[in-house]
Formats: structure tokens, sequence, C-alpha cells
């Protein structure tokens, strides 16, 4: 896995997208599975990265996990059964735990996953994906 806080990816160069992160701050928590859709390259990405930012002020580096299935990297990760048993032993028991998943429409059968660590209750869910292949 690449920790994205710790590329170029990551930069304070992108534009930033101020109003929509304050929106998932505002649901932070919440029992709700959080999803960031548009159409390709509108910014869903930095959106999430800005809150994942704002995430790492009170959470731990343990507390949160970022993945975008774009990346070389994380291909493995692209079959379900794997990005769940990864995003499971990533967990941190008895603390709330932030998945933030971009392009998540790039995993094949994602909803298994998504739905099976949503009855958690120390999880909190961020998805991105593009509006044409998310919800269809």
């Amino acid at each position: 896995m690449v920790d994205l806080r710790e590329t170029t990816y990551y930069s304070e160069e992108s534009i930033a997208r101020y109003e929509y992160t304050q929106k998932l701050l505002s649901w932070k928590d919440q029992h709700v599975i959080k999803v960031v859709t548009g159409v390709r390259r509108s910014g869903k990405s930095v959106v999430l990265r800005e809150f994942c930012k704002e995430l790492s002020k009170t959470a731990s580096y343990e507390q949160i996990t970022f993945l975008n299935f774009e990346m070389l990297e994380n291909e493995d990760l692209l079959e379900y059964h794997e990005l769940h048993k990864f995003l499971k032993a990533k967990l941190v028991t008895e603390k709330m735990n932030y998945i933030l998943l971009d392009e998540i429409q790039l995993v094949e059968e994602f909803e298994k996953v998504i739905d099976s660590l949503f009855v958690l209750p120390n999880v909190d869910i961020y998805v991105t994906g593009s509006n044409a292949n998310l919800l269809s």
C-alpha cells in the first residue's frame, strides 16, 4: 500500500475545495457511508485528500487508511477479498477508524467490502467514484 500522505500526489498545490471538505467534516463519525461522486477530473480526489489532512489533525496515523485504486501500487487490492483482508488488519481496536477509498469503482464487487465494514461500530467510510461507474 502507498500512503498518499508521503507522496507528491498529496501536494499543497491542488485547488482547495474548502466547501466540500467542510461538508465531509460535518458528517464525520456519523453512521453513514459518505460518497463523493462526479464526472472524471472534477476534483473528487482532491476533496478526499483535503479531508484526510483535516482528519490527521485529530486522528492518529494508524486510524486513517487512504487508498487510491488508480495507483499501480494498490493493484493487488483490486480483488475484493484482498481489500477486505487488508482493511480489517489495519483496524485499530476501540478507536474510530477512517477508511478513505478513492476510485472505488475499480474494485470488482466493492459493495461487499463496504457493507462488511459498515456494520462495525468503529469504522467511518468515505468513497469516491465517477458517476457512470459507481452508480450503475
